[in-house]
């Protein structure tokens, strides 16, 4: 009976309770909400393509609890943009509750067809706002989104099937298909100008015996897994020009992600890579910035090429999930090349070929606590499930070249010995980190008192680099590499990456030093 009793008085007072709590009776919004940020920017969009999510947090610092009786888009449901209050999508809302000493989010997000704007230089500045409430206890907060136009290129689909056109590639006289999405250029499209960005779905293909070239200033843009292809007897020109402005880099040809947000703007591995396939020719790249894709460049065959299968110089390549260049039993000629920040290796020259790099920088600062591949990779080999190949290393010079980063070794000659191959490098000039004292790299090919081999090496010196986790790789006044070049090589490189000439006393590495500021 007492418990009875006791339960019963419990339970007495928690319903009194509850009745006079005022928690749950909502007073109407008086104008009084507060907010994380008065403007929500959307950052930069492609026309037709959707935008991050962005957020907006409304507060009710009242002791009240309080009821919102409106809250909706500006444009109503004319506008671009898209609301999510408390879980529900839509344009507007009414009676929006927030409890006292409370908040809740919204998220916005956007997609807009330029097309249907006003657009000015293929830009617009797309407007509206958030209202909550009306009359007198109206409130607002801006919505902001620039919107670019855009060239895009893209595969056909099949409305019927859903399937998405993919690439037959030419090879050897012999039609290969693949499953690589994509379609080839048509020759309207063989040149890339500077008057609007490229926006790249799948896998553009520079058709056999066509030449596609990039103007000085133009934009590329690729969704993931996407990127460019050159295909046999096909060449890729690209055509960029020294800059006047380091931060804008308006003359350099910029490849990168179709994600024009800030958060994005170092995120490696958007996109695929610029492929070379095998027989590809006559391909140069000059002034480029490619960024945050899964590889740089991968460049396929053509060792023996008369020309060199890739001539690239002036240019910057960071951020590659995987490598910065991976060469196959290819040939590259670079000069002022500088590569950072990549999954596995920067500059990987595999399965033998042709490598002739000088006035070069080949750093590693990838943020990951463990990276298998050293900055820089040569072999002879590549290994698959079925057999290990092997080929002739004919030549593998570095002159003049910086080989650093946070790990050591940054460079191995990884060689399989046999008769029937040549193996041929060398070091001349060079600021290198390795560590000599390891046991695990000996040999011929770690005899650094090798003339023939190593000359003029200067081991693990500070290259005082500027900012090499943010891929500023210009070197300072304490640097190890000042006056350290060979002056034959810099004749034939006389001005470096940022047109400084360095004829007089060169410097080793892309880059003559500055005065830090």
């Amino acid at each position: 009976m007492k418990k009875t009793l006791y339960f019963l008085t419990c339970l007495s007072f928690l319903l009194l309770w509850s009745s006079c709590r005022k928690d749950f009776e909502f007073e109407a919004s008086t104008g009084n909400l507060s907010f994380s940020k008065d403007t929500v920017y959307l950052d930069t969009v492609f026309t037709n393509i959707g935008s991050s999510t962005y957020n907006l947090k409304v507060y009710n610092r009242s002791s009240d609890p309080i009821r919102i009786s409106s809250v909706k888009l500006g444009q109503g449901e004319a506008s671009e943009y898209r609301l999510n209050v408390d879980g529900i999508p839509g344009k507007s809302f009414e009676n929006v509750e927030i409890l006292a000493k409370d908040s809740m989010y919204i998220f916005v997000e956007t997609t807009i067809d330029i097309n249907n704007l006003p657009s000015l230089d293929n830009e617009f500045l797309y407007t509206d706002k958030i209202e909550f409430d009306s009359g007198s206890n109206l409130q607002t907060v801006e919505l902001v989104t620039l919107v670019k136009d855009a060239v895009f290129i893209y595969p056909d689909k099949d409305n019927t099937t859903g399937i998405i056109e993919t690439l037959t590639l030419h090879i050897g006289g012999q039609q290969v298909e693949t499953q690589i999405q994509g379609r080839y250029l048509e020759p309207s499209e063989l040149t890339f100008s500077n008057q609007k960005p490229y926006v790249i779905y799948g896998y553009a293909a520079i058709p056999n015996n066509e030449t596609l070239n990039i103007e000085a200033g133009a934009r590329v843009h690729f969704h993931a897994n996407s990127g460019l292809l050159v295909s046999e007897g096909a060449s890729l020109n690209v055509n960029g020009s020294l800059s006047t402005d380091q931060e804008l880099l308006e003359n350099e040809v910029i490849f990168e992600g179709d994600r024009l947000e800030p958060a994005f703007a170092n995120v490696p591995g958007q996109w695929g890579t610029i492929w070379l396939l095998d027989g590809s020719i006559n391909n140069t790249i000059n002034h480029a910035t490619i960024k945050n894709a899964s590889v740089g460049i991968l460049s396929e065959g053509n060792a023996d090429a008369i020309t060199n299968k890739l001539t690239i110089e002036n240019t910057q390549i960071y951020n590659s999930s995987n490598f910065g260049v991976l060469g196959r039993n290819t040939s590259i000629e670079a000069n002022n090349l500088v590569i950072n920040n990549s999954g596995q290796s920067s500059f990987a020259g595999t399965l033998g070929g042709r490598y002739n790099l000088t006035h070069c920088t080949i750093a590693n600062y990838w943020n990951n606590s463990f990276r298998q591949f050293p900055a820089l990779l040569i072999n002879n080999f590549q290994e698959t499930a079925d057999a290990t190949y092997i080929a002739d290393l004919n030549e593998a010079n570095f002159n003049n070249c910086i080989i650093y980063g946070n790990d050591n070794p940054e460079f191995i000659i990884d060689e399989i010995t046999d008769p029937s191959v040549v193996f041929n490098f060398k070091f001349t000039n060079c600021l290198v980190r390795f560590n000599e004292a390891n046991s695990n790299f000996t040999g011929p090919n770690y005899d650094f008192n090798n003339a023939s081999k190593y000359e003029n090496i200067l081991f693990n010196q500070e290259p005082d680099f500027k900012d090499p986790n943010h891929n500023e790789l210009i070197i300072g006044e304490n640097s190890a590499a000042n006056n350290q070049g060979n002056g034959t090589f810099a004749a034939d490189v006389p001005t470096d990456i940022l047109g400084t000439n360095r004829t007089v006393a060169p410097d080793i590495g892309a880059y003559q030093h500055i005065t830090f500021e």
